[in-house]
């Protein structure tokens, strides 16, 4: 007995040194893989303007945002091919409809050509915009919503066969499916989400699963679905990863090529998402919100389960319940649509449900609250809600998921983090509390100086602009793939 105990003490202090070497080379790794001339720089401020060091960018490991690329067009405009399976509808789109709207009026400003290939929609009519370079090519969906490949192929074609063939092709997630796309040498493909995130989510739901409430196999089809990716990842050419962390997965576990993968964080319109004291003032004084006031809390988006209502839900709920100051003193805020949008009229008055807003509205929403929370529970690409808020100047309070901790939220100067628990929740909402106005006042400003840099419609565009430059008509261009 005794033999055996000694044997498993020894397996066990074995266990803990190779973890210990593990971690050591992790730390190692994360250090060296990184160029000399980046470390201890301020990765914000526009690494390697200084440096005599040429980088290729094809193998860069940070943000491209961290780069600061010229303001004005570039000699080479490009014609570009879009593929998006619905094409924004005013307040009701999703994060990567905004995001094709969002980089390719950007683009299609900076005079490159954009043929955009998309879903027609009878409930939609298209807005008109002042760019005679931006053209649609519409066709009926699938009864599943989609595009249909055999028809968008055969438009693709279409446009591809005169005598001015695409530079570059861009395809917004799977809306043009690896069956097409693993013959295109010169496409880019953004993804917004991908499994081996999701299982994140999948875990957190099955842990908040009520008792009485069946279980799924979600986590179970996950793993099918990673590998199931996996495979066909691989056809296509480039993939711009939205997140850190993304990129970081696209490397390690789907295994793609460190030159196939570049990491572009999403960015928002700063013309329109900025600080303005007067309209937020205005917003509040039209919403009847007294000024007694110390606290006001803001959300936006679908208001949906998924999305972590459920859990802000319970939590203000509970809060109101049990401190009366708190209750009122701060009023919430709730900018979206969906079904928790009527629950949180239950909770009285000093919750406003706004419902979903135009463009305009929401910039003066942002400016109205004091501090914005994401309570989400989806562990998948980077909500634009949360940059719209950062340029806005607003701290922010999200869940600890590795896309927000790894590029928006990456310290506490910058806001708040919590658990997707009601009790861990409700503690970061009583710090937001205790800290107050002044406090969130002082983090907003530092979150929007790291915005503006990071952030912004202008740094995406001019960031995937040069991507697609590099890597247009199927041969690198090596004058723009060098930095």
């Amino acid at each position: 007995m005794a033999s055996c105990f000694h044997g498993y003490r020894g397996f066990c202090t074995a266990l803990v040194l190779v973890s210990v070497l593990y971690y050591v080379s992790i730390l190692y790794w994360s250090h060296a893989s990184v160029p000399s001339y980046f470390r201890g720089t301020r990765l914000e401020s526009g690494i390697g303007m200084g440096s005599n060091h040429p980088i290729d960018l094809l193998t860069f490991p940070l943000a491209w945002n961290h780069l600061s690329f010229p303001s004005n067009p570039p000699q080479k405009l490009l014609k570009i091919a879009l593929f998006v399976k619905k094409w924004p509808d005013g307040r009701q789109a999703g994060g990567l409809e905004r995001h094709a709207l969002t980089l390719h009026l950007a683009l299609a400003k900076r005079g490159h050509e954009l043929h955009v290939f998309t879903t027609s929609s009878s409930n939609f009519s298209f807005p008109k915009y002042p760019y005679e370079n931006l053209r649609f090519h519409l066709s009926k969906p699938t009864g599943a919503g989609y595009l249909d490949q055999a028809l968008v192929w055969e438009q693709f074609v279409a446009q591809n066969s005169t005598h001015n063939p695409f530079d570059v092709v861009h395809t917004e997630s799977v809306s043009l499916r690896h069956t097409r796309s693993k013959n295109v040498p010169n496409l880019a493909v953004s993804w917004h989400g991908i499994a081996y995130e999701s299982i994140h989510s999948d875990i957190i739901q099955e842990l908040l699963r009520a008792p009485n409430e069946t279980q799924t196999n979600q986590l179970t089809e996950r793993g099918a679905k990673v590998v199931e990716e996996i495979k066909f990842f691989q056809k296509y050419a480039h993939h711009v990863a939205t997140s850190d962390h993304v990129g970081d997965i696209l490397k390690r576990i789907y295994m793609i090529p460190e030159n196939r993968v570049h990491v572009i964080l999403n960015g928002v319109d700063e013309d329109v998402f900025k600080p303005d004291n007067e309209k937020g003032q205005n917003f509040r004084l039209n919403l009847g919100i007294p000024g007694s006031k110390s606290l006001i809390i803001g959300m936006a988006g679908r208001l949906v389960k998924d999305k972590g209502h459920p859990l802000m839900f319970e939590a203000l709920k509970q809060i109101f319940a049990e401190n009366s100051t708190f209750k009122e003193t701060v009023a919430v805020l709730v900018a979206g649509d969906g079904p928790w949008g009527a629950r949180y009229k239950e909770l009285g008055p000093n919750l406003f449900v706004l419902g979903p807003l135009q463009t305009g509205q929401l910039a003066r929403f942002y400016n109205a609250i004091d501090i914005f929370i994401n309570p989400t529970l989806r562990a998948q690409g980077l909500d634009h809600t949360l940059l719209e808020a950062v340029l806005s100047g607003k701290p922010l309070m999200a869940t600890k998921l590795a896309s927000i901790t790894g590029s928006v939220i990456t310290g506490t100067e910058y806001g708040y983090t919590f658990s997707p628990t009601v009790d861990s929740l409700k503690k970061g909402l009583y710090e937001v509390w205790k800290d107050g106005r002044g406090v969130l006042e002082k983090k907003g400003k530092v979150v929007r100086e790291r915005g503006m840099k990071l952030f912004t419609a202008t740094k995406m565009a001019t960031a995937y602009e040069r991507l697609f430059l590099c890597i247009s008509n199927g041969e690198k261009n090596h004058d723009y793939c060098k930095y």
